[in-house]
């Protein structure tokens, strides 16, 4: 049974909540540097991931969007525009999924049945957003994280994939239709600690993060995700402060090896194959 799922975040790395006010206007965009390596190790490794694509960045590169999915691997949305649901709101939302559906349905050929919020913003205020997915034809969502941080979180969310109610997304609600698959924490010493990817990646050592994902296996199924600039080494150097330098630099140097060997442990799938719900 396949119970490690992939997620690949395909956004422009200037629109991260914490570098979006920094970003000088002439910046350099680097999607298809930081992608092309990605896709060529996952092909290296035989390895199928979902590819959560936000919808500006589809209309700019829909050759790349087209080559992700003819490769094989799950097109997902993540949104149009990259801001965060609570600060868009129902109706704006609401334009930017229809718009991203139609954008990546136009190149593909076919509807993304997954969503993944920019931010990880599912969260109770914003539980309006399973509504509107199901008005879409969602069948999933990859976007609660069940710790509370400074950006984003849900405490006490489940830990296993589940169906919100959308009224208290913490509750699995039998006959709802939107499957949650919430980002995977590991347990540790009587606290929950993100191990899922991004950042989180970087930052730990590669045996913790394989001991951690290796042990959560064993529970229930697992979600790593990562975003091309966290494996891409040349992101451009802004002036930051301390901590947006640390979430945006740190550990760049041996990332993509980090991820390489990582490939190499898990038989990783798209999510929706985890989710059993492929064609």
């Amino acid at each position: 049974m396949n119970k490690a799922a992939l997620v690949i975040d395909l956004e422009f790395w200037h629109t991260s909540e914490f570098l979006r006010e920094y970003v000088p206007r002439d910046y350099n965009d680097m999607v298809l540097d930081a992608t092309i390596p990605i896709l060529n190790l996952l092909d290296k490794n035989k390895t199928k991931a979902t590819f959560a694509i936000v919808g500006q960045l589809a209309e700019k590169y829909p050759d790349l969007v087209r080559t992700i999915y003819n490769k094989g691997h799950e097109v997902a949305s993540h949104c149009y525009s990259h801001r965060m649901l609570n600060d868009l709101g129902v109706n704006k939302f609401e334009d930017e999924i229809k718009r991203s559906v139609e954008i990546l349905s136009a190149i593909t050929g076919e509807q993304p049945i997954g969503f993944r919020a920019p931010s990880f913003s599912v969260t109770q205020p914003t539980s309006w957003v399973f509504k509107i997915l199901k008005k879409y034809n969602f069948k999933y969502d990859a976007s609660i994280f069940p710790i509370k941080t400074i950006l984003y979180g849900v405490s006490n969310a489940p830990l296993i994939p589940y169906k919100p109610n959308p009224d208290n997304i913490l509750l699995n609600e039998v006959n709802a239709d939107i499957i949650e698959f919430p980002a995977t924490v590991m347990n540790f010493v009587g606290k929950l600690m993100p191990i899922s990817g991004g950042f989180y990646f970087r930052i730990f050592p590669l045996w913790f993060i394989k001991y951690a994902l290796r042990r959560v296996i064993l529970q229930r199924p697992i979600i790593f995700y990562i975003h091309p600039w966290d494996l891409y080494v040349d992101v451009p150097r802004i002036n930051l402060h301390f901590l947006p330098k640390i979430i945006t630099y740190y550990g760049l140097k041996y990332a993509m090896k980090k991820f390489e060997l990582l490939l190499n442990e898990f038989n990783f799938r798209p999510i929706k194959e985890v989710l059993f719900l492929s064609d």
